[in-house]
């Protein structure tokens, strides 16, 4: 890395610091989740939240969206939702000057840069994939015209765990495009009365924007730079391969309790992470520890169970975090 880079490098660390010092006003607790957001949106990639009704999941986004100074965009998943109230439709209007009705283009809430998916498993597989395009190509394609959405584009969607009736479970390859699925716990005891005590006063803090777009496209680029040791490539790779029954590397407890593993997205998601990571932490090179603190987000999603794992009560979670019992990278 240059010199400029270096100082980029600090600049970004600051920059962190008052992020979570804006974000600390309006969410009490959640760190570690504020942290990976942050990692994924430097990442360039998109997170999937899951938790319970009631852990501010949406004010968490929103909050982040107004500290970044971005522009947000909330779409409220429901059965009925078609994929034009997503993407944008096409209005006929008639022109003033000449008479003649012509179509005009009317841009849906996807155009924004960062997108709050609100209970995406409540609406239909075909308009869930309206999201793909939009999350992997960085584009829209509508009326025959393929339109790019601005930089940075971030889709952070929300789903309830534990109401399954009338929901529509993400398939595989749209849990593939998450950079992140991350897991929203209920608060501790000090953090609930401080929740209680904050929200039921007469005044709210304001959060003030910290960073806007074309900085935080900066640092994106500054990630990609962050240089990477060939046997920490090599460890990721590793880690993904193992998660793979019909690998060859793949443990014995995988072959037995797993139906399907982590494809190459997530050996690119795992180095990717792990350098926004480093950056973010003011490091200028990625480390075993970097990679390890992504694991679980990056692959807890993509390890896919099978009834033996759940007759004995082992999750996606146990999976990973044996793998990373098991597997060490080699030396340098």
């Amino acid at each position: 890395m240059t010199q400029s880079d270096v100082d980029v490098v600090a600049e970004l660390q600051q920059a962190r610091r008052t992020l979570e010092e804006q974000i600390s006003q309006t969410i009490i607790g959640q760190r570690e989740i504020v942290d990976h957001l942050l990692i994924a949106l430097l990442a360039g990639g998109h997170c999937l939240l899951v938790g319970v009704p009631g852990l501010a999941k949406t004010l968490l986004i929103r909050t982040i969206a107004q500290a970044l100074d971005l522009e947000y965009g909330r779409i409220q998943f429901t059965p009925d939702l078609m994929p034009s109230d997503i993407t944008g439709t096409d209005v006929l209007e008639e022109d003033p000057q000449t008479g003649h009705k012509v179509f005009r283009f009317v841009k849906g809430p996807i155009f924004a840069n960062i997108i709050l998916a609100d209970e995406i498993n409540r609406t239909p597989p075909k308009t869930q994939a309206a999201l793909l395009e939009a999350m992997q190509e960085h584009a829209v394609t509508a009326s025959g015209q393929t339109m790019k959405l601005s930089e940075p584009f971030f889709v952070l969607a929300t789903q309830n765990p534990i109401e399954q009736e009338g929901t529509y479970p993400l398939p595989e390859a749209q849990l593939d495009r998450f950079l992140f699925e991350l897991r929203i716990d209920y608060p501790s005891a000090a953090e609930e009365e401080e929740i209680v005590r904050t929200t039921t006063a007469l005044s709210q803090k304001q959060v003030q924007p910290v960073l806007n777009g074309e900085q935080i496209v900066a640092f994106q680029r500054l990630v990609r730079q962050v240089p990477v040791a060939d046997h920490l490539v090599r460890y990721a790779v590793r880690l993904a391969r193992a998660s793979r029954p019909e690998d060859e590397a793949a443990p014995e407890y995988v072959r037995e309790m797993v139906n399907w593993g982590a494809g190459p997205r997530a050996s690119q998601y795992l180095v990717l992470a792990g350098k926004a990571r480093a950056a973010l932490d003011g490091r200028h090179a990625v480390s075993q520890q970097d990679i390890d603190a992504v694991a679980l987000p990056v692959l807890r999603h993509r390890v896919v169970v099978n009834f033996h794992a759940e007759a004995q009560s082992m999750k996606a979670d146990d999976i990973v975090r044996r793998l990373l019992d098991d597997i060490q990278p080699d030396s340098v």
